[in-house]
């Protein structure tokens, strides 16, 4: 499916075009104190689709992040379309260039939410996306969507793919494009249209995190302000799926070899399952096993297939 086609689709199931009204919206998403077990959160999810957890990083982790990706936002383009946004500046390869966002990628809390929500349905998850999603003052809001529909609709709808979190590195407010969802959603049909009404925003302050699952019905919202808002966008999915950024390009083995072995297994340098992900060398090594897992292209054994490595 080409990138046309995709928009083409998300259009189709969209809930309401991007010209939604985004009035002052009641959040009423539950929040959850940084402290809540995973059960909490996981029922939670399970129920609305989505909720805030409150203050997960700090001020520091904040400044951290955005001073070493500063440099990207500011070089980035904006969207070349209504859905990604043309007021909007997008940045991937935040694993190979934050060494900020490496431990984001593993944060405990969001990491062991993301195991627990997706676990029931694969041996292992990765990172489908690592992502800055800064919304200029004057972008519309986004097409309300699924994030689902990046594997068209061949899943089944009892299968939850998704896994998403939205770091706010500024606060989200009603007026600055806080994202908005529709709580419940993940259980309608996937025909089924949100009207306006049914929309509420993620407002949030810095440091919180949005969690939803690739099934609600969300979007950006307008940015009204004078200001930028600044998401940072960390999402896995099934470790049976192809990942929305090829995290194997966007952090290639040169990079990631330095990494620790549970965020190289995220990245996808290891066997989704005893079958999945192996590689063989363009030249065959004699003597060697030519079914390698990918730990071997980081000069590691594997963890499915240790037998069949490079290393001595």
């Amino acid at each position: 499916m080409d990138l046309q086609s995709v928009f083409s689709l998300l259009s189709q199931f969209s809930a309401v075009n991007s010209s939604i009204e985004t009035g002052d919206f009641v959040n009423n998403l539950e929040t959850l104190p940084a402290a809540s077990d995973i059960e909490d959160i996981n029922n939670t999810l399970k129920r609305d689709g989505g909720c805030i957890i409150e203050n997960v990083l700090s001020s520091g982790e904040i400044d951290q992040i955005l001073k070493e990706l500063d440099p990207y936002i500011e070089k980035a383009t904006i969207g070349f379309d209504d859905f990604t946004g043309r007021h909007t500046k997008r940045i991937g390869a935040l694993v190979a260039r934050s060494p900020a966002c490496r431990d984001i990628v593993t944060h405990k809390k969001t990491l062991s939410a993301a195991r627990a929500f997706l676990g029931p349905q694969c041996d292992r998850i990765q990172l489908h996306l690592g992502q800055i999603i800064d919304i200029l003052p004057g972008q519309v809001a986004q097409t309300l969507h699924r994030d689902r529909l990046a594997w068209g609709t061949y899943l089944p709808i009892e299968v939850e793919p998704q896994f998403n979190a939205i770091y706010a590195l500024t606060d989200f407010t009603l007026d600055n494009g806080a994202t908005h969802l529709v709580p419940g959603s993940q259980t309608w049909p996937m025909d089924r249209h949100a009207k306006p009404d049914e929309s509420i925003q993620a407002v949030m302050s810095k440091g919180s995190v949005l969690i939803y699952s690739g099934t609600i019905i969300h979007g950006g919202g307008e940015n009204r302000s004078n200001a930028a808002r600044i998401g940072l966008n960390i999402t896995y999915c099934l470790g049976w799926l192809r990942t929305e950024e090829n995290q194997m390009l966007s952090c290639p083995p040169e990079i990631a070899k330095d990494f620790s072995e549970e965020l190289t297994d995220l990245l996808g340098y290891t066997m989704g399952n005893y079958a999945l992900g192996y590689y063989s060398r363009p030249e065959m090594i004699e003597g060697r096993p030519d079914t390698l897992p990918p730990e071997a292209a980081l000069g590691r054994k594997g963890s499915m297939i240790p037998e069949n490595s490079l290393v001595e």
